[in-house]
């Protein structure tokens, strides 16, 4: 009897320890999304619904590319049809373009709450280094000189990544 009841705690300890190793028992939750890729997500899971709601399928990777004509139209649904309405010249010379009616600034308007404001903010706090290497200043004198800027990209980015959370939890 004995040997019976050391060989049943025996087979228990094992099936436990067997249990633990192959993740039996409630699975402790993966490192957390960084706020890029939370951000990332939430823009494709937005341009995502935008675009099926337009009878279009977003591309994914493995599956027949569309049409030439079919490009065309999935490039005008996400990016914006016709002239850019957004348009800012920076210190470098060069001159960032973008639309207002597009999945993409449709998704911006959501996150960001105010995609005008974002895409300023944003091509400004993007371009500092070639505004630094442009105008012979350092980085840090750059980053003075839009201060302004700075805090509104933060402002809208941490809204951006409060807002993306319950997007994406929700179906």
């Amino acid at each position: 009897m004995r040997r019976l009841g050391t060989t049943t705690t025996l087979l228990s300890v094992a099936g436990l320890l067997a249990c633990l190793l192959t993740a039996c028992a409630t699975a402790a939750p993966g490192p957390r999304p960084s706020p890029d890729d939370l951000v990332r997500a939430a823009t494709q899971r937005l341009t995502d619904v935008c675009l099926r709601r337009q009878g279009l399928v977003p591309p994914r990777p493995g599956h027949t590319p569309p049409t030439a004509s079919g490009q065309r139209r999935f490039a005008e649904a996400l990016f914006g049809a016709g002239r850019a309405e957004l348009s800012l010249k920076l210190p470098t010379g060069h001159v960032v373009r973008a639309h207002t009616d597009g999945c993409l600034a449709a998704a911006q308007r959501r996150l960001y709450g105010d995609q005008r404001r974002w895409f300023r903010a944003s091509v400004i706090v993007n371009n500092l280094r070639p505004e630094a290497a442009r105008t012979h200043r350092t980085l840090a004198e750059v980053r003075a000189r839009h201060r302004a800027e700075l805090a509104d990209w933060r402002r809208m980015r941490a809204r951006a990544v409060r807002v993306a959370g319950p997007l994406l939890t929700t179906g």
